[in-house]
């Protein structure tokens, strides 16, 4: 019987990690995929077995790179999975934007995903699979960030329009899109500030941040026979954030970046 194969972008950081590993409990081989294959093969290692989770290095803005990562995974079995997780933001105002990380935004958080989704569909169209793209809060709302924030705005436009054109071929595309989340990075700046998680507390009814298992399930549950009827929508995953947004909206537009 042919091995399902579910590939994650982005996963030897915390939430594609997470991801990876609980996807391996609806798929038979995951596809670890990093720029820093040191990485990626240290996060498949903490996961479990190599014949179950594998490594690659990959960089996800370069297509011949993405291509030869298709490669690899239509070798290991029925790609049933896309999960578009890597990305990064940089500049936090649009002052402090630059022509250089605009374009480094974008390439990494709207061009990988698309990318990756081309070099794959003909794999996910044979099993009838889904992509599930890791969008943001930024994505929907003013929060800083504005390259990566359009970026992701862009990722939500073009998992409808994966949707739209590749639903014919039985492949659903979703999005998830995360508020804060507890992460290596995020305790780094609790480490310099030990109130960081309090202060973000009051922005989220649930009184508090994401943990990277509470996207993972999101994800599993979008890609999984559950949400068989659900394609072209972006679920938020922020402890309640979006819902309150906009006072915080209105907060963010009046603080000083000058």
């Amino acid at each position: 019987m042919t091995q399902t194969v579910a590939i994650v972008t982005g996963a030897a950081g915390d939430i594609g990690r997470t991801i990876a590993g609980r996807l391996a409990q609806d798929h038979d081989i995951i596809l670890l995929v990093d720029i820093d294959v040191a990485a990626a093969e240290k996060a498949a290692r903490a996961l479990g077995s190599a014949d179950r989770f594998v490594a690659y290095g990959c960089d996800v803005t370069s297509e011949t790179s993405v291509a030869e990562m298709a490669k690899r995974a239509a070798s290991l079995g029925s790609v049933r999975t896309l999960v578009n997780n890597a990305g990064a933001a940089r500049a936090v105002s649009l002052h402090d934007t630059t022509p250089e990380i605009w374009r480094m935004d974008n390439a990494l958080n709207l061009e990988a995903p698309f990318l990756c989704f081309r070099a794959v569909e003909d794999l996910l169209a044979a099993s009838k699979g889904s992509v599930v793209n890791i969008a943001s809060v930024n994505a929907m709302n003013v929060f800083g960030h504005p390259a990566y924030s359009a970026a992701k705005a862009g990722l939500l436009h073009l998992t409808k329009l994966v949707a739209v054109e590749y639903g014919k071929f039985g492949i659903r595309s979703n999005a998830v899109a995360p508020g804060t989340v507890r992460t290596q990075a995020w305790e780094a700046r609790a480490a310099a500030n030990p109130n960081v998680f309090e202060e973000a507390r009051r922005w989220y009814p649930l009184q508090r941040v994401v943990d990277p298992a509470d996207v993972a399930n999101a994800v599993a549950f979008l890609a999984g026979p559950q949400a068989a009827a659900i394609t072209g929508v972006c679920l938020p995953v922020d402890c309640g954030l979006t819902a309150g947004q906009a006072e915080l909206a209105r907060t963010f537009s009046q603080s000083e970046h000058y």
